[in-house]
């Protein structure tokens, strides 16, 4: 792994996932700590960036890794082999904590998020690679098709809006019949604090949360086709394709 990288190359939503990686990481270095993922560790070591304006750390994001942890094998223990999508996947290191030789697994994400994974992070024949937003659904080309995939969206959906949010999860229940979403989500009062401007701490404001959802108000979603914007030319190649710092 590199000496050092600038983590001042990621900004705005992509930035939270310093945020995220933080949190997993130093709960992964207590020796009491509930989440094992030393390659959390090494990446927050290596990345150069003022985590202190986060604020105090917290197990919230550890936890959530766990919860997608346990999703994600029991999905493939239900369909070995399986596609697993991450969307906005960010500084994540699920793959290498599920350490399945045999899920195909496709990450999504801007370019600048992928460059740092380029890398930081190992290569590997299974990654697919997508530099791409996950609202550009020309990701669902390179997901096989021959068992229900498992499509993933931690801590993503919250920075969509509605707009954006339900239409893309109408084209994923179309496109993949079967298949299973896990996503996590915030209260309204949470998503209108953001939009007013919410400060974590005194040096970092969380970017807007458009969207929220809850177990009451899910019953209550928009149902049917809606329009979504439209795919362009796959940009997505296998991790192993491409250059990288580790392999």
């Amino acid at each position: 792994m590199a000496a050092t990288v600038d983590g001042n190359s990621l900004q705005g939503v992509s930035a939270t996932t310093l945020w995220t990686l933080r949190n997993r990481a130093v709960e992964a270095a207590r020796p009491d700590g509930v989440l094992h993922d030393p390659l959390a560790v090494e990446l927050y070591e290596t990345i150069d960036y003022d985590y202190d304006k986060f604020g105090k750390p917290s197990q919230s994001h550890a936890l959530r890794a766990i919860a997608v942890d346990r999703a994600t094998r029991d999905h493939l223990d239900r369909y070995p082999g399986a596609a697993v999508v991450n969307l906005g996947e960010g500084l994540q290191t699920s793959f290498w904590r599920i350490a399945d030789p045999r899920v195909r697994w496709v990450s999504v994400d801007l370019e600048p998020v992928m460059a740092v994974r380029r890398e930081l992070l190992p290569r590997e024949k299974q990654i697919i690679e997508c530099p791409i937003s996950a609202l550009d659904r020309s990701w669902f080309d390179t997901v096989p098709d021959d068992q229900p995939p498992l499509i993933i969206a931690e801590g993503l959906f919250m920075y969509f809006t509605p707009d954006e949010v339900w239409p893309l999860m109408t084209a994923m229940s179309t496109r993949f019949p079967g298949g299973s979403l896990w996503f996590d989500s915030i209260p309204s009062w949470f998503s209108k604090k953001t939009l007013e401007g919410m400060n974590l701490t005194e040096r970092y404001r969380t970017p807007p949360m458009p969207f929220s959802l809850t177990s009451r108000a899910r019953s209550r979603s928009p149902r049917g086709s809606r329009r979504s914007p439209a795919s362009t030319t796959s940009r997505c190649r296998r991790a192993a394709d491409r250059g990288g710092a580790r392999s």
